[in-house]
């Protein structure tokens, strides 16, 4: 906020300068981990249980493994596990709400009923079940985002379509004889689009959240990889002796990223809303 009053910027630009730089923070976790290889958490058992210092910033392991590789590397996993499973839950919610506010009232009523059927359970709760029964791993996990991250957002879409169905322009079209296909695609996207966006950018911490929960009690991602859920539930046994930097670093980065994603969401939000966007 000091820096939009310096540089003298109204609401709308200081929103779309703080959507830039915390998107470029992101992309650069995300490059880094990615171009981050295996020999950077190899095992050196001569620098084991390091505190941090300059030549380890995180502190190293029992394996005297680089805790600040380990937690860049599974924030970037975390972040491509919640970006595969947040595309698919929007995807199932576009279509749902699509289905609910063009199809007829029983569509609309089932999509309602499986909305609120959904809503009523406890994600995580659904989520570990989803995961389980699609054998755990990278798979069970974007599987068990996709199938219970999506209400919210079908309610959104929903409600949504059905206040653009019944605008002027679109009923001009329709006596113009217009398909329902051309209306969909001219009129109806055009207009769900930022909500779609927005929408995704929000499923974002709650599917990283979930994620990193779900692999913390061993349904989630493989042992084997340097997840944010595996690092702290690897860490648990070894607080108890003072190693308290192997929680602490790896859960309050994954926190800040979290935030992060919350607040593009939110300021990408404030962007598209007309009563905030010219204030």
């Amino acid at each position: 906020m000091q820096l939009s009053k310096q540089l003298n910027l109204n609401k709308r630009q200081s929103t779309l300068l703080a959507c830039i730089v915390l998107s470029i923070i992101v992309c650069a976790v995300v490059l880094t981990g990615f171009l981050y290889d295996e020999d950077r958490i190899a095992s050196n058992l001569e620098v084991r249980n390091a505190a941090p210092s300059f030549d380890h910033f995180f502190g190293t392991d029992w394996l005297g493994r680089d805790m600040f590789s380990r937690t860049i590397m599974g924030l970037s996993l975390s972040i491509g596990v919640g970006l595969v499973g947040a595309i698919g839950s929007a995807s199932i919610s576009i279509i749902l709400g699509v289905i609910a506010a063009t199809m007829g009232k029983v569509a609309d009523s089932i999509v309602t009923w499986l909305i609120d059927l959904f809503l009523s359970v406890p994600h995580l709760v659904s989520l570990i079940l989803i995961a389980f029964a699609f054998g755990g791993g990278f798979k069970g996990i974007v599987f068990g985002i996709a199938l219970t991250h999506w209400p919210s957002l079908a309610r959104v879409i929903r409600s949504e379509v059905m206040q653009v169905r019944s605008l002027d322009f679109v009923q001009v079209s329709r006596k113009m004889g217009k398909s329902r296909w051309w209306i969909a695609k001219e009129h109806i996207m055009p207009h769900i689009v930022p909500q779609i966006i927005v929408g995704i950018l929000l499923l974002f911490p709650h599917a990283i959240l979930h994620e990193a929960a779900v692999t913390f009690l061993g349904l989630g991602l493989s042992p084997h990889e340097p997840a944010i859920g595996i690092i702290l539930s690897e860490s648990m046994r070894y607080l108890s002796v003072g190693m308290w930097w192997l929680a602490f670093f790896p859960g309050i980065c994954l926190l800040i990223i979290v935030r992060m994603f919350d607040k593009i969401g939110d300021n990408l939000r404030m962007l598209i809303d007309p009563h905030h966007a010219h204030r």
